[in-house]
């Protein structure tokens, strides 16, 4: 199924007659309404302590869950991205960050089922310095979280692609 056959109606009239324009986008013509879908923003932390390890996390809700990830997540609308790593962060682990201590890496897309629906994402990957010593508390959609060392990090126990595909992007530039 297209990611835009869940769209039936035009969303700016109610019309039925809202048919596909292109491989990404419907419009109406009806009230020649055009809607695009358009990947949505959303952050990773790869979050280092002064020892070098890396913060990893157990997903607690589908989709992946029980898999390994990173801490992250939607950027909300009017919100930067560097903005949206902080918060996730301290919704997901209790840690406090400033702008400071992130530094932006790189992006990649991704896919992420949702509700029986397949949301695109960018996901702008972050490195994140902290100390070991501060408290991390499993929050939100964490069920446990943890350190460990770059060369023992099972990336194939990691359940979503971009994630995966990051941290080893990250642990080949870290190995240079």
């Amino acid at each position: 199924m297209h990611y835009l056959d869940k769209f039936k109606y035009c969303p700016a009239c109610g019309s039925q007659r809202f048919a596909v324009h292109d491989n990404k986008s419907k419009h109406c013509e009806d009230c020649n309404f055009t809607y695009y879908f358009n990947a949505a923003a959303a952050t990773v932390a790869i979050i280092e302590n002064e020892k070098g390890e890396v913060l990893v996390a157990r997903r607690a809700y589908e989709p992946a869950k029980g898999t390994l990830d990173l801490i992250g997540g939607f950027v909300d609308p009017g919100e930067r991205s560097e903005e949206a790593i902080i918060r996730e962060i301290q919704e997901e682990t209790g840690l406090h960050v400033t702008e400071e201590q992130i530094s932006y890496l790189f992006t990649l897309p991704n896919t992420y089922r949702f509700s029986d629906f397949l949301v695109h994402t960018t996901d702008a990957f972050f490195h994140v310095r902290i100390h070991s010593g501060m408290n991390i508390e499993a929050k939100d959609d964490v069920e446990a979280c943890w350190w460990v060392k770059p060369q023992e990090l099972d990336t194939t126990a990691i359940g979503l692609d971009s994630v995966r595909k990051g941290v080893e992007k990250w642990l080949d530039n870290k190995e240079r």
